[in-house]
């Protein structure tokens, strides 16, 4: 189900500097590459906080049912330690490698396939619920074209880039 062993593959846009000669020795490890002890701090604190404000709102939705009411809250917490979660907790790629020339490393961050896809379809969407909002009131064109048209542009800029 979870393949944590997978090997890290260099990807083609990272070259090694003495890429002709054979390799005597290499690997590859996802580490995080900052002061973990400061992000671990933020950490529980923004989680102390989002906990406060799940049970904030647990006490403010009195007129729900309780299933709901409980569910609601819970759902609230979940998705929001999984955001903070990375946020806080990114990694990078390293690969290192010897060769008779020396040391080398190479380090990088995968991009996820999915986010490209997401910011196509999700811009997509919000023009057209923007649109519907405009026949309600014309201002709402202009949110049309800061929300909507921002995320197009930047997905038109990462889907023609080379570094993507």
């Amino acid at each position: 189900m979870f393949n944590f062993s997978k090997s890290i593959d260099l990807p083609s846009q990272l070259r090694w500097k003495y890429e002709n000669e054979p390799e005597m020795l290499g690997w590859t490890i996802r580490a995080r590459n900052y002061n973990t002890f400061v992000a671990n701090l933020m950490f529980l604190f923004l989680a102390a906080l989002i906990f406060g404000c799940s049970l904030i709102m647990y006490s403010v939705y009195e007129g729900m049912s309780q299933p709901w009411r409980t569910l609601s809250c819970v759902f609230f917490f979940s998705l929001m330690m999984l955001v903070l979660m990375s946020v806080t907790h990114q990694r990078m790629n390293f690969a290192y490698r010897f060769t008779r020339s020396g040391v080398e490393h190479c380090e990088w961050k995968d991009f996820p396939k999915w986010a490209l896809t997401f910011l196509k379809w999700f811009s997509g969407i919000t023009a057209i619920v923007f649109i519907y909002l405009a026949t309600i009131d014309p201002t709402f064109l202009i949110g049309a074209l800061i929300g909507p048209g921002g995320m197009g542009l930047m997905y038109l800029s990462m889907a023609h880039s080379k570094s993507y």
